[in-house]
């Protein structure tokens, strides 16, 4: 069997000078707590600390990164395990699940999922030998033993872990009991929620009328109209913010915005609500969202977040059979300088607008968001994200966006994640890029290494807290 390999200076510089440099400024910001200021993990892991179930429902089935690899070599998702909308069968042993993983963990080789994989493994698990089909059930049951110890309970990891602080990302429907539950623990202070509003705002999906409908059943205010409409999600706003959100997220298919009048907002909304919005019309309602959501944002103070450009659910016959988030999102060339314009007229100079943009196009990093956020106040850039959550896409980052924005025009790292157990490998893998990154800078004698030192602490802890407004009373 092959040895898992994390050697100590990896993804450090190839050239001897630099990766000294690179390991020193490593040193000072390796055990820095983490900041997650953004992700996905389950609320109900911290609320309650129950022992997670069994390997395979850790690793596989919340991962899209996961089965999308193994789709993509043929593998059905019903052999997976991964659950039918229509209640067809799917395989319901976790070992048999398992096998088929590590038989094809050979697919993995060269992706940041096999790095963070590798990781967990050896790290929290302290395994050596790499996952095969050798050794497929000895890991499984090792893991899963492990797994129901005090010490793999949820709130422990999180302390092992270092992480400081955690945000989950609930609609704006959920009830967030999950959170209300940790309410006077102390948790809530360590795990908060984000205000995702794309089921009550995103006229394209098929529950729009219903999730609006519901919206007003929820704040007692009248949702057909338009100003009950915006109090409804002012109400919903404030729900989070007392359970510790301090940013919004928006995950739309374009950056679009939009500045209708009031008359034009209510018909358009009006159009949606009937069913009868064109795809057109349903992308201006989304954009005049964006506008509306970055006028509350001001209002409130909440960082609102944008992640535009993925075309959702590409594959129409895995959405149907499986519905969303399985592995089938693309991404899309995403436009933003005219897109974000009728926002920015009305808001972009306001100082208590703060906005994150992110992007899956990398092509408009040089030439589109680097130059919005090196100009506008409200901007900022989020770091790599999804397909370029990556030891190459943060490179590419860094080396795209520094010239013009700046280091200080950026969030530092948030690990946007399902996979709880992987956090700090995805933070250790951004910390030592960005030494690497500045480290050729020293070695070109374009920073000192002081200034260097300083630097990398602010990207790998400070601009994060700061950015999301974390700490703050």
């Amino acid at each position: 069997m092959k040895p898992i390999l994390l050697h100590e200076d990896r993804l450090f510089p190839a050239d001897e000078a630099t990766r000294s440099v690179a390991r020193s400024l490593y040193q000072t910001v390796k055990d820095l707590p983490i900041i997650s200021p953004h992700g996905h993990t389950d609320p109900r892991w911290f609320a309650y600390d129950d022992n997670f179930g069994n390997a395979t429902e850790l690793f596989i089935l919340p991962d899209h990164y996961v089965f999308r690899m193994l789709y993509s070599q043929g593998i059905s998702l019903e052999s997976l395990g991964i659950r039918r909308w229509d209640g067809g069968a799917t395989e319901g042993d976790p070992k048999k699940i398992w096998q088929i993983f590590a038989d094809h963990y050979y697919l993995f080789a060269g992706t940041p999922s096999r790095m963070w994989l590798d990781t967990v493994f050896k790290n929290v698990f302290g395994l050596s030998d790499m996952l095969c089909s050798e050794n497929a059930m000895d890991y499984y049951e090792f893991i899963t033993a492990e797994l129901s110890k005090e010490a793999y309970k949820p709130r422990a990891l999180m302390d092992r872990f270092n992480i400081e602080l955690i945000a989950t990302t609930e609609g704006a429907l959920d009830t967030l009991e999950h959170h209300r539950a940790m309410q006077g623990s102390g948790w809530e202070k360590r795990v908060i929620t984000t205000f995702r509003p794309d089921d009550i705002v995103d006229a394209s999906r098929e529950d729009f009328a219903a999730n609006v409908a519901l919206l007003g059943e929820i704040t007692g205010e009248n949702t057909t109209d338009w100003a009950g409409y915006l109090a409804a999600i002012r109400q919903r706003r404030q729900t989070f913010r007392e359970h510790g959100a301090t940013a919004t997220d928006h995950g739309h298919p374009t950056a679009l915005t939009a500045d209708l009048s009031k008359a034009e907002c209510q018909a358009l909304f009006d159009k949606c609500l009937s069913g009868n919005a064109s795809a057109a019309e349903q992308e201006l309602f989304r954009g005049q969202m964006l506008t509306e959501l970055a006028g509350m944002s001001i209002e409130d103070g909440m960082v609102m977040q944008i992640h535009p450009g993925a075309f959702r659910n590409h594959n129409n016959d895995v959405f149907t059979k499986f519905g969303r988030d399985k592995g089938a999102d693309i991404p899309m060339q995403t436009e933003y300088v005219n897109a974000l314009k009728p926002l920015l007229d009305k808001y972009g100079n306001d100082p208590r607008l703060n906005i994150i943009l992110f992007t899956l196009d990398e092509t408009v990093y040089s030439r589109e968001l680097a130059p919005l956020a090196g100009h506008y106040p409200c901007l900022k850039l989020g770091p790599a994200w999804w397909f370029h959550d990556s030891p190459e896409g943060m490179l590419r980052y860094r080396h795209q966006v520094t010239e013009t924005a700046g280091l200080f025009n950026t969030v530092g790292f948030n690990d946007d994640t399902r996979a709880f157990l992987s956090i700090p490998a995805r933070h250790d893998v951004a910390r030592r890029i960005d030494c690497r990154f500045l480290a050729n800078m020293v070695v070109e004698h374009r920073i000192s290494e002081d200034e260097a030192a300083s630097l990398i602490k602010q990207l790998s802890y400070d601009l994060a807290k700061k950015a999301y407004k974390l700490g703050q009373e």
